[in-house]
């Protein structure tokens, strides 16, 4: 008998085998979930102002949002489903690192996207999966993305889970407030997402947005606050479908987002070429 993606992890170090821990649990565990939570953690960073204006400056979003949305997912997804040290890892953090060199960001707010990307999951696997992450899984997300942070040249790394996660709280305590910047890339970002659906779904796939967003993130932007049932039932309805989900055989075949049909590259892509060609600011 196959074993199962707990009893395979059950076999591994958290920090010696962090990168194939993480591929087993983003490729087998729930993948859809870990999609949306990563989308989350990005829309997350506009709260901080100087993020934000950044973002909003650079004028990607508005005039090419699916594109933008595209180019990070397939960059992201290289390291996490080959690893930050095969050819492709290395190619799209060199990519990555390309396409930043051209703007003034500050070694904090890198560290704050990067914990986003830690604790954001977390969060949204403890709310709404299938079953809730191990803590050699919660480690192993810790030294993944400490090595990526670390490629991607980031001083001053928090040398413990605990501290980077204190720190993840405390920078959004110190920072997260309005500004037309944040909200302008915010509204660019949802209506990207509502693209997605049948344009007479889309208010009550707004509704559900707003409902997903913690109080303070929500505040930030200065969006209506949902209704408590509407609140409590979307929530009780994600922890349902996960139960459901449960249910189901284990996957098989690892869910791989490189290689699934995207909308920006009908017909593949070139990591060298994913992102920008140059700066489009206003």
């Amino acid at each position: 008998m196959a074993l199962s993606v707990l009893q395979k992890i059950e076999h591994l170090d958290a920090k010696a085998d962090h990168q194939e821990i993480i591929r087993l649990t983003t490729a087998y565990e729930y993948p859809f979930l870990m999609q949306k939570a990563l989308e989350f953690a990005l829309f997350r960073t506009y709260a901080v102002p100087s993020i934000g204006a950044l973002l909003d400056h650079t004028n990607h979003f508005h005039t090419e949002g699916q594109k933008r949305y595209d180019d990070t997912a397939l960059l992201i997804a290289e390291w996490v489903e080959n690893g930050y040290d095969s050819e492709n890892g290395r190619a799209a953090i060199k990519r990555m690192n390309q396409l930043h060199h051209h703007w003034p960001i500050s070694n904090e707010d890198y560290l704050y996207v990067l914990s986003c990307f830690i604790y954001v999951p977390r969060q949204w696997y403890d709310m709404y999966g299938t079953r809730s992450l191990t803590e050699k899984e919660m480690l192993a997300m810790y030294y993944f993305w400490v090595e990526v942070g670390k490629l991607m040249g980031l001083k001053n790394i928090p040398e413990t889970d605990a501290a980077f996660e204190q720190f993840y709280q405390d920078y959004e305590r110190q920072h997260f407030t309005y500004t037309d910047e944040g909200r302008r890339v915010a509204d660019a970002t949802i209506n990207v997402f509502l693209s997605w659906y049948p344009a007479f779904t889309r208010p009550l796939v707004l509704r559900g947005i707003y409902a997903l967003l913690d109080d303070p993130l929500r505040e930030a932007f200065h969006y209506p606050a949902p209704s408590p049932a509407f609140k409590y039932f979307l929530v009780g309805t994600l922890k349902f479908a996960a139960r459901i989900i449960r249910l189901f055989p284990p996957r098989r075949n690892p869910y791989r987002r490189t290689k699934e049909p995207n909308l920006t590259y009908p017909h593949g892509y070139e990591i060298e070429k994913v992102g920008a060609a140059e700066p489009i600011a206003k």
